[in-house]
């Protein structure tokens, strides 16, 4: 199995592949048939207002993820509450990629949130980037504690990188999806959302999938509302390139 990274992780080995096609995910019920697809729509008040300095910038996103806690915690069994914590203003290194950032950013670290803040989302008279930083980390919550991390990570791919690239497609763009779906979730009005597929990402590569499918499971996600529209590995291939 060609070694696979969890999100906010940067793509491991590419190995030597064999021809093989690939195809909408079986025999992993995990991924395709789990219980967080028949969830009823997550849903939670909250009133978010961000200002123009580091503390309430700080407690901004401690808002955010308590309403996300809120608005998740009866879609995923055994459900346990995330906590966020702030790095220092001088610790500018991630503790998934190990590579060092001046800017603001959110990931996931063990088992909570982790945020440096700095002047970018500081000093931002909207909360446009704070709130898609945060959302998007916490599809990866989602897929944590429902068990689709850990089975995608298992997925055997036959040493293929045409199937490992497109496992990594179906997790990403799920984790987009979830990403509308916390925004609904929160009664965040979204007209648009293309502003959010050009957002610079810290992790982004090509394995994200096209600008256009991303799109898709955006607003698939939030149009529905539900997670069960986002089960990306029973979509066809196209809908993942």
């Amino acid at each position: 199995m060609i070694i696979r990274l969890l999100a906010g992780t940067a793509v491991g080995l590419a190995l030597v592949s064999v021809p093989a096609t690939a195809e909408p995910v079986k025999g992993a019920p995990e991924l395709t048939h789990n219980d967080l697809y028949k969830a009823k729509a997550p849903k939670a008040a909250c009133k978010l207002a961000k200002g123009t300095s580091r503390a309430s910038t700080k407690k901004y996103v401690t808002k955010l993820v308590d309403c996300l806690n809120k608005a998740w915690k009866p879609a995923i069994k055994d459900f346990q509450p995330v906590k966020v914590t702030f790095k220092n203003e001088d610790d500018k290194e991630s503790c998934s990629t190990g590579v060092r950032l001046s800017r603001s950013y959110s990931e996931i670290c063990f088992r909570e949130i982790r945020v440096r803040v700095a002047d970018d989302w500081i000093r931002a008279k909207n909360d446009f980037a704070v709130f898609t930083s945060v959302a998007a980390t916490w599809s990866g919550v989602v897929t944590g504690q429902t068990g689709i991390g850990s089975a995608w990570w298992a997925l055997p791919n036959d040493a293929s990188e045409t199937v490992m690239h497109e496992h990594n497609r179906r997790y990403y763009l799920q984790i987009d999806c979830f990403h509308g779906v916390s925004a609904k979730a929160l009664g965040r009005r979204v007209k648009d959302w293309k502003p959010v597929t050009k957002v610079p990402d810290i992790w982004k590569h090509k394995f994200h999938g096209k600008p256009a499918n991303r799109l898709h499971w955006l607003e698939t996600g939030y149009k529905s509302g539900k997670p069960g529209a986002c089960n990306t590995w029973k979509a066809a291939s196209a809908k993942v390139a």
